[in-house]
C-alpha cells in the first residue's frame, strides 16, 4: 500500500494535521502566533546544522527549535519587547539558515523543498518520523491537557492549585518544537505556522469548549491537507501552498458564516 506516493503524502499530511491543529489552539489562546512563526523560520538553520554534521534533518531542526525556545525564555523582558525579540530571532535565524545552507561544501540543496515542503517525496522512513513525532506531540497534549488549560486561562489560579505555569509553558514549547521538526517535510519552514494557526482559528467560532475546538481544528486540518493534495494533483500546483490555500478558504467561509449567524 505504501508504494503509492499519493497515499504516503496523504498519510503524512494527516499526521501533521492531527498534531499541529490542536497545538495551534494553545498557540491562539496564549497569543503565541509570532512565537510559532519564529520557531518555524528557525527550522532552516536546523537544516543547515543537520547537513553540515551529517545528521538527520529532524534532529537538527528539533535542536534549533528547542534552542529558540530557551533563548526567548531567557531574554524575554530584558529591555526588549517580546514582539521585537521574536522578530529579530525569526528573521535572523531564517537569514542565517539561508546563508549557511548556501555555504555548505559539496552540498547542492534544493531550498524550495525546505521552504515550502516536499510532501509528494515522503518516504516510508519519513512517515515513521512524522507519525512518531505526532504521537509525541499529541501524547504531551493529552497528558498535560488540564494543566495546560489551567495555566493558559488563569496562571495565578493554576499556581494556587499547585501547578507550575512555567513548566507547562516548557511542555507546550517542547510539543511545538517537535511539531515544527516533523512538519518541515510536509509544508516547509515558511508555511508551518499557517497549519498551526489557520485550522484552530477556523474552528474557534463554532466551538463551545476547548476540547471541541481542538477536535474541530484537527478535522479542519485534515480536510485542508487532503483538499490541498487533491487540488495540487488536479491543477498541478505546489502541494504545501495548496494546503494552506484550502485552509485559508475554510477560514474565510467560517468567518463569514459566523458573522451571518450573529446577525
Amino acid at each position: 500500500m505504501l508504494d503509492d506516493f499519493l497515499l504516503r503524502a496523504a498519510l503524512a499530511g494527516v499526521g501533521v494535521a492531527l498534531a499541529a491543529a490542536p497545538l495551534g489552539c494553545f498557540v491562539i489562546w496564549r497569543r503565541m502566533a509570532y512565537f510559532g512563526d519564529a520557531t518555524a523560520h528557525a527550522a532552516l538553520l536546523g537544516v543547515a546544522l543537520a547537513l553540515s554534521l551529517d545528521l538527520p534533518v529532524f534532529s537538527g531542526v528539533l535542536v534549533v527549535a528547542l534552542a529558540m525556545a530557551v533563548i526567548v525564555a531567557g531574554l524575554n523582558g530584558r529591555n526588549v519587547s517580546t514582539d521585537a525579540l521574536l522578530g529579530v530571532l525569526a528573521h535572523g535565524a531564517l537569514a542565517i539558515g539561508l546563508v549557511a545552507v548556501s555555504l555548505l561544501p559539496n552540498q547542492r540543496v534544493d531550498l524550495s523543498a525546505y521552504l515550502f515542503g516536499e510532501i509528494l517525496a515522503v518516504t516510508r522512513g519519513d512517515l515513521a518520523v512524522i507519525w512518531g513525532g505526532a504521537a509525541i506531540s499529541i501524547g504531551l497534549l493529552v497528558w498535560r491537557w488540564q494543566a495546560l488549560l489551567s495555566a493558559t486561562l488563569n496562571p495565578d489560579l493554576a499556581t494556587a492549585s499547585g501547578l507550575n505555569p512555567k513548566r507547562e509553558q516548557l511542555i507546550l514549547t517542547l510539543a511545538l518544537a517537535v511539531t515544527v521538526a516533523f512538519a518541515l517535510k510536509v509544508v516547509g519552514a515558511l508555511l508551518i505556522a499557517a497549519m498551526l494557526i489557520i485550522p484552530a482559528a477556523t474552528a474557534r467560532p463554532f466551538s463551545r469548549s476547548p476540547e471541541t475546538m481542538a477536535i474541530t481544528a484537527a478535522v479542519i486540518g485534515m480536510i485542508s491537507t487532503l483538499g490541498g493534495l487533491a487540488a495540487s494533483f488536479a491543477f498541478d500546483t505546489p502541494t504545501g501552498p495548496s494546503m494552506v490555500c484550502v485552509a485559508a478558504v475554510l477560514f474565510a467561509t467560517s468567518t463569514g458564516m459566523a458573522a451571518i449567524f450573529r446577525r
